[in-house]
């Protein structure tokens, strides 16, 4: 919904809602299911705040190759399957254009209180309630799901020189396709799926070097149930002792498919160390060698998006958020506050869960 559709708007004053969703990707949307379900009335008993202008999350911004044929992570949201709104057997369909689509009948089907385009600016604490400002439309709750994601905050590490490059820089966030690079010697940074996956696209079509800070573990066997569950449990143990978060990939490794197996007999994943400094034509590393480039192209992730949620002082000294619940989705210094998309819950098919656990522990929290 639009956000003056069912709303006056009075940017003097502040709606009183009992829980306060704050984005409509994978994960919020999830937690407005359960809310629905367990009985909280839409609009009055919670609301859904979202900065985007159409429905689907991070998803409407990827790249057009990405498509069902090569999408990493896509899950079925609760109580309405992906394949319900797609035609999943259309391999060659765009992600960001068939994920926003399911997201889009999904917000119907359940009727969820989306309000957008919403930005949220900053969250306080006043007299045991958030006060959540926005552009808009401004709220007071009593409870606080934080599904913000990641995209909005690209993590690009400045190395020495930054400045100097007279070529291209860009991250994923900004990617396009490969065609913008023909003709271009571009430089991948990253060692994550994303890296490898554009890594092989760009490569196809232009010269390309690889670099990477770790060497990068390929694992050829499948994933084990068990393998997943302990990589989700390593990070779930940081979160609950306060430390920032790591990628499930990170203990993981990469699986080998077979785009990744033609990439490795084809010479393409000839990884190189970390460069120490940028030129004003390309980079520079320790020993001296130097390789000139057009671009430098930054594939190193991203980081949570709480910028809004300072001015309640969660970080801790070790940099992280301490967290608890049954799937650390709880904020232990302010159990007001349930985070989800942030670590163990960082997957699509986490967030999913942890949608469901946050919200019967907020309701229990706040006795609703």
């Amino acid at each position: 919904m639009e956000a003056d559709k069912n709303l006056q708007i009075r940017p003097d004053l502040f709606y009183k809602v009992d829980i306060a969703v704050i984005g409509a990707g994978q994960a919020g949307l999830s937690a407005a299911y359960h809310l629905r379900k367990s009985g909280i009335e839409p609009g009055k008993g919670f609301v859904v705040l979202d900065d985007e202008f159409g429905s689907g999350g991070a998803w409407q911004h990827r790249w057009d190759s990405l498509t069902l044929s090569n999408v990493n992570g896509i899950n079925d949201l609760p109580g309405m399957a992906f394949a319900d709104a797609v035609d999943t057997m259309d391999t060659s369909l765009q992600a960001n254009l068939a994920l926003p689509k399911y997201y889009e009948q999904y917000e119907k089907q359940f009727d969820l209180p989306v309000i957008r385009p919403v930005r949220v600016s900053e969250v306080t604490d006043r007299n045991g309630r958030f006060m959540i400002h926005t552009n808009g439309v401004q709220f007071t709750a009593r409870g606080l799901i934080n599904a913000t994601g990641t995209w909005k905050t690209p993590n690009c590490p400045k190395y020495p020189g930054w400045d100097k490059f007279l070529g291209r820089q860009l991250h994923t966030g900004e990617y396009k396709g490969a065609q913008e690079f023909i003709g271009k010697h571009v430089i991948i940074v990253g060692g994550g799926i994303s890296a490898i996956q554009l890594l092989g696209e760009i490569s196809k079509v232009t010269t390309t070097t690889w670099v990477t800070r770790r060497p990068v573990d390929f694992k050829k066997e499948e994933f084990s149930i068990e393998l997943r569950r302990e990589a989700v449990a390593s990070v779930e143990k940081r979160v609950r002792e306060g430390l920032p978060p790591s990628s499930v990939v990170s203990v993981t490794g990469i699986h080998v498919t077979p785009a990744i197996e033609e990439m490795l007999l084809n010479g393409v994943l000839d990884r190189k160390p970390m460069f120490e400094e940028i030129t004003e034509n390309g980079v520079r590393w320790e020993d001296g060698t130097t390789i000139d480039a057009d671009v430098i192209f930054w594939n190193t992730g991203f980081r949570h998006s709480l910028d809004h949620l300072a001015a309640l002082h969660l970080l801790n000294d070790k940099g992280g958020i301490e967290m608890s619940g049954r799937l650390a989705t709880q904020v232990s210094k302010d159990p007001r506050i349930h985070l989800i998309g942030y670590g163990p819950s960082a997957s699509t098919i986490g967030a999913n869960r942890a949608g469901g656990a946050a919200v019967k522990e907020l309701i229990e929290f706040l006795k609703l």
